[in-house]
């Protein structure tokens, strides 16, 4: 017996939509889907309005990947104080909050877009590992950071391109082990990611 939806299919879409988002399930998905509906429609035209201009008014930093606004650099590329020897290199943008949280990193960074993986076809050409090599030679960088997730897929990218940099005049490092294993340093609380900075060991 076929269920019908319990709401108007207008709202069904829109707790479809939330259902997208990251650790949004179903019933969360109605509670801010049905505490919209009670807003006001200017408040909801402004949430459209927001929206709609996203993707032109956050986009992708040119320098190292992290969010920026109208297509500058970010806060951190920007800013004269940054140590631009030091590159600590991470899979996704959403990384560097959580390093910048640990108040310990003072260098800046470069989004990768990923990491390798066989499995899912991603191989190192979509990855932005040429402009990280362009970057290296262009800010005359003393040391890399490989700033790479635990899991299988994350340490083989950080072999993968520790291969690349062997022979450069540079010291390329990894976070220390006090991060747990398989996991991706997005969830690690700041303290945690601190110590693991602070104890970053050579890469072999």
């Amino acid at each position: 017996m076929t269920q019908h939806n319990q709401y108007p299919e207008m709202l069904e879409e829109v707790i479809a939509a939330f259902k997208g988002l990251p650790g949004i399930g179903r019933r969360t998905a109605e509670r801010i889907a049905l505490a919209m509906v009670k807003w006001q429609p200017g408040k909801l035209e402004h949430l459209g309005e927001l929206l709609r201009n996203l993707p032109e008014t956050v986009t992708l930093c040119p320098e190292c990947g992290n969010l920026a606004g109208h297509g500058n650099p970010c806060g951190i590329c920007a800013s004269p104080v940054r140590d631009r020897s030091i590159i600590c290199v991470v899979e996704d943008f959403s990384q560097i909050f959580s390093i910048e949280n640990s108040a310990f990193y003072k260098g800046v960074y470069h989004v990768l877009g990923g990491k390798l993986s066989p499995l899912e076809n991603r191989h190192a050409g979509m990855l932005n590992i040429d402009s990280l090599l362009q970057r290296i030679e262009t800010l005359q960088v003393k040391e890399v950071i490989l700033a790479l997730s635990q899991d299988v897929e994350g340490q083989a990218t950080a072999v993968y391109i520790g291969g690349l940099l062997k022979g450069k005049n540079l010291k390329v490092t990894r976070l220390a082990r006090g991060l747990p294993a398989g996991s991706d340093i997005s969830y690690a609380d700041s303290a945690t990611i601190g110590a693991a900075l602070n104890g970053r060991i050579p890469m072999n």
